[in-house]
C-alpha cells in the first residue's frame, strides 16, 4: 500500500469529501494537534497494519454496534489485535444481542462502513451513540483513527481525545475490558 509521508496539522490536498473536510475542520477549531497520513483506501484492519507501521501507533478497531430492537447504539473503540466477543460486551453494558448497524452508520455519524471513528460523534447532536472504549485503548499515549473516510489516518494524543474532544461533542465513555 502506498502511504504518505506524516503531515503535521496538516489536511490532505485539494477539494475534500464534505465529512472528511469537517472532521479536519472540527480538530482545528478544538485546537487539537495530529499527525496525519493519506492512504489508498484502508477500510479493513489487515489494510490498517501497514498505516500503523508509518504513524507508530496501532490504528483503532472502531465497531458501529446496536442493540436487537436498534434502539441503542454504540460505537466500540478497541485495539485491533482483540478479538470481539458480542457476549462479553453485551454483559458489561447490560445489552442483549448486539449486532453491527452499518445502515445507521451513515444517519447517525456521517461516515461510511470501514470509516467508523470517533470524530463521526461530532455529527451526534442527539446524543444517540454510546461511546464504549477498550481499556486498553484509553489507557494508550496515543489514539489513531480515520477522519470519517478511509483514505486518511490521524494519530491524536489520548489526552486530547478524553479532555478535549469527548467533551466538546458531550460523549461520556464507558471503558469496557475486552
Amino acid at each position: 500500500m502506498e502511504i504518505s509521508p506524516i503531515y503535521h496539522n496538516s489536511r490532505p490536498e485539494g477539494e475534500l469529501p464534505a465529512q472528511e473536510a469537517a472532521a479536519f475542520d472540527f480538530l482545528d477549531s478544538l485546537g487539537i494537534d495530529y499527525e496525519r497520513v493519506t492512504h489508498e483506501l484502508a477500510d479493513t484492519m489487515e489494510k490498517c497494519d501497514d498505516v500503523s507501521a508509518v504513524l507508530g501507533v496501532d490504528v483503532c478497531k472502531n465497531l458501529f454496534l446496536c442493540n436487537r430492537q436498534k434502539t441503542s447504539f454504540y460505537l466500540l473503540c478497541m485495539p485491533p489485535h482483540k478479538a470481539f466477543h458480542t457476549k462479553d460486551l453485551s454483559h458489561q453494558i447490560g445489552s442483549a444481542r448486539l449486532s453491527f448497524a452499518p445502515e445507521q452508520l451513515w444517519e447517525l455519524l456521517h461516515c461510511t462502513p470501514g470509516s467508523a471513528t470517533i470524530l463521526g460523534l461530532m455529527n451526534d447532536d442527539e446524543n444517540r451513540v454510546q461511546l464504549l472504549i477498550d481499556k486498553e485503548t484509553y489507557e494508550a499515549e496515543y489514539f489513531s483513527c480515520h477522519p470519517c473516510l478511509c483514505t486518511s489516518t490521524i494519530k491524536l494524543k489520548t489526552s486530547d481525545v478524553k479532555n478535549v474532544l469527548l467533551p466538546k461533542v458531550h460523549h461520556e465513555p464507558i471503558v469496557v475490558e475486552l
